[in-house]
């Protein structure tokens, strides 16, 4: 494969094909709620990422049990991973969400992954996770919302905090002995291919261990929508993202696992979603090209330990 693929790290990781439950919290996000910001991304709808997720009203057990009835009948699955998605999941007090992971810590959960943004992440946290890692054997990964290492355009998404955070969140998190993925958005209007490159630099030095690429949704009802109606967003081609991330993914250590390198997001809900086109027929595109072309993730990661005086070494 051209790329470090995710279902193919589960199955070397756990023995077999592994499958994610999406898990809502009853959580918000230091964006909404005044302790950074009050409106959130400008990308960012009413109901956040969850497009998947059950009533966060509902317990842990009852959503990881409505979803394994509809995946085990269907897949014959027999691991799974928690996957707690919507808002900033760590924006709770510790003993909270220490509740929340330990309930989801069932005989067949091999790995929970918990999604937030870079400032949300702090030791007492991490040194509970790491506990809880240890003690009831399971993989714990914390997603982290980058989106972008520009910070003129972490300004203009009203993102909230720099790419400092997302530093310190990473080292901070490896630490500990867990695992992270990092979220990035590859066509933000104020983003070029540099950016892209720049990322993958980032990201590659960091030694994340897994990226999440999506493309912009403009979701009704947000800011970027007003914008987006106004004619005051550029979008590039789907043709110029899929060249963003060939690039990525050439720049990128060939040792970090790749989600995805395409998300999706239900019609009904955005006024502009991967250029109305299959997110699977983008995928496929990308994995082709790169194919004809030779390409592999990681084969420009050159510039990392000295590069300049290798030629003395």
């Amino acid at each position: 494969m051209v790329y470090n693929v995710y279902s193919d790290y589960l199955k070397d990781r756990y023995g077999e094909k592994v499958y994610k439950l999406p898990i809502g919290l009853p959580v918000t996000c230091p964006n909404r709620d005044g302790a950074c910001g009050i409106d959130g991304c400008t990308f960012c709808g009413e109901i956040g990422a969850g497009y998947e997720n059950l009533p966060a009203d509902m317990t842990v057990t009852q959503q990881i049990d409505i979803n394994k009835a509809h995946i085990i009948p269907k897949y014959k699955a027999k691991k799974f991973i928690p996957y707690f998605q919507n808002f900033s999941n760590t924006y709770l007090p510790v003993e909270e969400l220490k509740n929340y992971v330990e309930e989801a810590c069932q005989d067949d959960v091999v790995a929970i992954y918990i999604a937030t943004r870079p400032d949300c992440i702090h030791d007492t946290y991490l040194a509970m996770l790491q506990k809880i890692k240890e003690e009831r054997h399971v993989d714990i990964c914390l997603e982290l919302g980058l989106q972008s290492v520009n910070y003129h355009s972490l300004q203009k998404i009203n993102r909230g905090h720099t790419v400092a955070e997302f530093i310190d969140a990473s080292l901070r998190i490896k630490n500990y002995g867990l695992d992270t993925c990092a979220h990035l958005i590859l066509n933000l209007p104020w983003d070029d291919k540099l950016d892209v490159i720049e990322a993958a630099k980032i990201l590659s030095a960091l030694k994340i261990d897994q990226v999440k690429l999506h493309a912009l949704y403009i979701v009704k009802g947000t800011k970027m929508a007003e914008q987006y109606q106004a004619g005051l967003l550029n979008l590039i081609s789907c043709e110029e993202y899929q060249e963003r991330v060939i690039t990525f993914l050439e720049y990128l250590d060939k040792n970090i696992v790749i989600q995805r390198i395409i998300g999706r997001a239900p019609e009904a809900n955005t006024l502009f979603s991967n250029w109305h086109t299959g997110w699977w027929k983008i995928r496929d595109t990308i994995i082709k090209t790169m194919e004809d072309r030779g390409i592999s993730q990681g084969q420009c990661c050159t510039y990392l330990n000295g590069a300049a005086v290798r030629k003395f070494i």
